[in-house]
């Protein structure tokens, strides 16, 4: 009882006076409206599937019940001309292309031919994957994806990985749950992305939660002595809800990763100072302060780039999610030599009215700075 209390008392604004969580119809294709901004996405996921009416006719909908194999689409979704960077523009019942985004196109398919057509027309370029969070739908999910890749400008696929998130804010212990039955299919997913020598780099951005469940992911792979994927990857952790000493227990087993494994950090992260009440007060990775030297220097001998973002402005109460902004920055970024973060150690990212790298393009450039700079 105290558990839930403590989560009710800690999240009041999910409980009343906000806009309604968008359902499974946002994923029902609404009319493509010519000249309409598009972006295309691949979703592969391990939560288990109903036949649903949507308007339009019956279609597959995502559950929280824990599916044994994983599925596969694409779907293209419709940014709207009013969009706002960092936004996500909800659909209403009946979608309005002008001010809406809305799905316009959805095609599910077998992984395999999901990893095939990705491979065909990715000309080398990265593959991106985003590992989503705690308390989080398919339909929410796939929308954040949709905002990033646009508001990135980022070339190459992008795939969410939709774990079975229980998606209420009291399912906080049943997502962990969720989390590690997901970390082998994730795990897997990796291996199949790497070993195609038609594919560059593949590219992997985990949010909360999101990040152990990455972190997890990695672990069975150096477990496995699988280091031609794990040389593959490269890998940011957002707001990574991680306990320190668990972290620090899969950097032992993970190692080094070439480049750096990047952690995005905010010691005024909300959302983090509750799970870690939750967790009888033990610290979240996703919070820690870089301005610690013991921190710094304990992130340098462990190979790891800490970032701490406090300064982004975030799009939520909970100052959780300030690596959506960073997509919607990189469009407006100017780039210039010398000034990208590769080493490990800890830095501060700056905001002086300037543009920064998005997470996508943070890992895949080196963590390249604009106007801002770090220190």
């Amino acid at each position: 009882m105290r558990f839930l209390a403590l989560l009710l008392l800690s999240f009041p604004g999910l409980l009343a006076g906000c806009t309604p969580r968008p359902d499974g119809d946002v994923l029902a294709p609404a009319a493509y409206v010519q000249g309409a901004r598009v972006v295309s996405l691949h979703t592969v996921t391990d939560r288990g599937t109903v036949l649903q009416e949507r308007p339009g006719g019956p279609a597959r909908g995502f559950t929280d019940a824990r599916a044994a194999t994983l599925s596969a689409a694409r779907f293209s979704v419709s940014i709207p001309p009013t969009h706002a960077p960092g936004a996500i523009e909800w659909p209403g019942r009946r979608p309005d292309l002008a001010t809406d985004m809305a799905v316009t196109a959805r095609q599910d398919m077998p992984l395999a031919t999901l990893v095939e057509e990705i491979a065909q027309g990715s000309g080398r370029a990265d593959v991106r994957v985003f590992v989503h969070g705690y308390n989080t739908s398919f339909q929410e999910g796939l929308f954040r994806l949709a905002q990033i890749t646009h508001d990135s400008g980022s070339a190459g696929a992008a795939i969410l990985f939709a774990w079975p998130s229980n998606a209420t804010v009291t399912g906080y212990a049943a997502d962990r749950e969720a989390a590690t039955y997901a970390r082998d299919h994730l795990a897997g997913l990796l291996v199949l992305l790497a070993q195609d020598r038609r594919i560059g780099q593949v590219s992997v951005l985990g949010h909360s939660m999101g990040g152990w469940l990455v972190m997890e992911a990695l672990r069975q792979l150096r477990m496995g002595g699988d280091d031609a994927t794990l040389g593959r990857l490269q890998v940011v952790l957002a707001a990574p809800d991680i306990d320190v000493d668990v972290f620090r227990a899969q950097l032992g087993v993970v190692g080094r990763l070439t480049p750096p494994l990047t952690v995005l950090v905010a010691p005024d992260d909300r959302a983090l100072r509750i799970s870690a009440r939750l967790n009888a007060g033990r610290p979240r990775v996703g919070a820690l302060d870089v301005g610690d030297p013991r921190m710094a220097a304990a992130a340098k001998a462990a190979g790891v780039t800490v970032i701490d973002i406090t300064d982004l402005q975030s799009p939520d109460a909970q100052n959780h999610g300030r690596y959506a902004v960073l997509a919607a920055m990189y469009s407006g970024m100017r780039r210039r030599p010398g000034e990208a973060i590769t080493d490990a150690g800890a830095f501060v990212l700056e905001r002086t009215g300037a543009a920064v790298a998005s997470p996508f393009i943070l890992i895949a450039e080196g963590l390249q700075a604009g106007q801002g700079g770090a220190r």
